[in-house]
């Protein structure tokens, strides 16, 4: 294990070029990666107002949209919200001591190099290509969902017609720079902003009787059908704590994407002072997103509405739609449906944008061939854009039956994936502290910290652990027909992987 060496013997190496404004114990700098040649560098062009949206979209994902149905059905308003609250505290752990590290060192690879950095080379290695796997698979998912949404109003057209617009569109997105990646992400964030924040508005209306079958809902729902779900009918405190239960590992799976901030600090203006202060919003943005959300959301959908367990990928199978239709609104759920199409668009394009920047980083550090890391003019390292765009064509095996089943056994593992990088953001801080300890540098030193930490952080690792341990936990349920081999195994894999990639790079070195 390795831990941060202090910045008076900081190696030729070390990511460093013009230094600003000594302070006491740790020296504030501009950090450009020195590992990379001249044609090899990334350039700074995300602003502020681009930092913040993109730590805003990653909060708000489609699993706030149409994940919350299946939890709502599954745990009943209580299990949905005492879920959503503890994975909400987990977040906020994961984000602040990736905060600590992005904003001390903010270099290409984000907690996948300082991972490297802090641990050992062998985390950084498992970590990069775990996450390029995760976010390159999370591609084409994203663009199958577009296509689906799109047959809420058309369904003449075939799918692969759409998933080509939509991945062509994605790929030049991703092309054209960093610059219009950040202005594309600002404004489909602020779609998503506007949309949850009319829906919460909109919440609060309907349940005090404002909808137009003026019916006063108030804590109703909470009483009848009741606050917990008995999970797939088992009976007592059993079956309502499995309810909860499959609510809080939906509800991790929601959250994945929110770290995708750190992979920009690279590319960021000034990231000392502004990835700093999208940080700080994650409290206020996760409790008013995700917590006032399905609490609001429990009060005005009954968990027993038919339409929550039809598994519509489109508006159709919302609970927020199911709650308006009870209410007997129209014209909104096509509203909604739209934001979801942008939600889903963006995601891909932030898919891209993440898989190919790990990519990057694994090349800089030798990690990965050469060539990846190349970039042209503008700073946009095209060659590893052009070989993860690749990856959006495997959304075309969803059109057919027979493929799309073997698409899905791919998604599942990319799940567990983006929970293993969650894993060593959480250990690269509490390696990081402990290194800052050993060797009598103040924390206050640095740029950006936190008063939580380290607790926070081994609060997060736990949790992560456990649902990473649990991720599949239903197919070991007794009376629920055969043992679903395919599921376990597509759910699992990434697991076993990762340690033997640690192993093997370990022993290597």
């Amino acid at each position: 294990m390795t831990s941060p060496s202090p910045p008076s013997s900081l190696s030729v190496r070390d990511p460093i070029d013009v230094e600003k404004k000594p302070s006491p114990g740790i020296r504030t700098k501009e950090y450009v990666d020195e590992n990379a040649a001249e044609s090899e560098q990334l350039k700074r062009q995300l602003k502020n107002r681009h930092v913040q949206m993109i730590s805003i979209g990653g909060v708000i994902g489609t699993g706030l949209f149409l994940g919350t149905a299946t939890s709502l059905a599954e745990g009943g308003p209580a299990g949905l919200l005492l879920g959503y609250t503890i994975m909400s505290s987990v977040c906020i752990g994961v984000m602040l001591s990736l905060g600590e590290l992005v904003t001390f060192l903010p270099v290409a690879g984000g907690q996948i190099t300082l991972s490297g950095r802090f641990v050992d080379p062998a985390l950084a290695f498992a970590m990069g290509w775990n996450y390029w796997y995760c976010w390159s698979v999370s591609l084409p998912a994203e663009l199958s969902a577009a296509a689906v949404l799109v047959n809420y109003w058309n369904k003449s057209v075939n799918n692969a017609a759409w998933i080509t617009i939509f991945l062509l569109v994605v790929v030049t997105i991703n092309f054209l720079g960093t610059r219009v990646f950040g202005e594309c992400e600002f404004w489909f964030a602020s779609i998503k902003v506007v949309t949850i924040i009319g829906l919460i508005i909109l919440g609060l209306v309907i349940d005090l009787g404002g909808a137009p079958d003026h019916d006063r809902r108030g804590f109703r729902f909470w009483h009848n059908p009741g606050p917990f779900v008995q999970f797939l009918g088992i009976k007592g405190p059993k079956g309502r704590f499995l309810g909860f239960w499959s609510v809080l590992i939906q509800a991790a799976y929601a959250f994945i994407g929110t770290e995708i901030l750190g992979m920009t600090a690279a590319e960021t203006r000034n990231p000392k002072k502004n990835i700093p202060r999208a940080i700080r919003g994650v409290y206020v943005r996760i409790c008013v997103f995700y917590i006032l959300g399905v609490f609001i959301l429990g009060l005005i959908c009954p968990s027993n509405a038919s339409g929550l367990t039809t598994g519509s990928k489109t508006a159709a199978g919302s609970a927020w739609v199911i709650a308006i239709q009870i209410a007997r609104i129209k014209a909104l759920p096509s509203i909604i449906n739209a934001a979801l199409l942008t939600s889903a668009w963006s995601a891909g394009s932030s898919d891209l944008y993440t898989s190919s920047r790990a990519l990057y980083g694994l090349a800089v550090n030798r990690q990965a061939p050469r060539i990846f890391a190349k970039t042209n003019r503008y700073g946009t390292p095209y060659v590893s854009v052009a070989a993860c765009a690749l990856m959006g064509f495997l959304s075309f095996m969803g059109v057919t039956s027979g493929s799309s089943k073997v698409f899905g056994w791919l998604s599942n593992m990319s799940s567990v994936t983006g929970m293993l990088n969650w894993m060593g953001i959480c250990i690269t801080l509490i390696r990081f502290r402990k290194g800052l300890k050993a060797q009598g540098i103040d924390v206050k030193t640095l740029p950006f910290v936190s008063r939580l930490q380290p607790w926070i952080a081994w609060w997060s690792l736990c949790w992560v652990v456990v649902i990473i341990l649990f991720a599949d936990w239903s197919v070991f349920l007794k009376g629920q027909g055969p043992f679903d081999h395919a599921s376990f195994i597509s759910t699992y894999f990434p697991v076993p992987f990762f340690i033997m990639q640690v192993t093997l790079q370990s022993s290597h070195h």
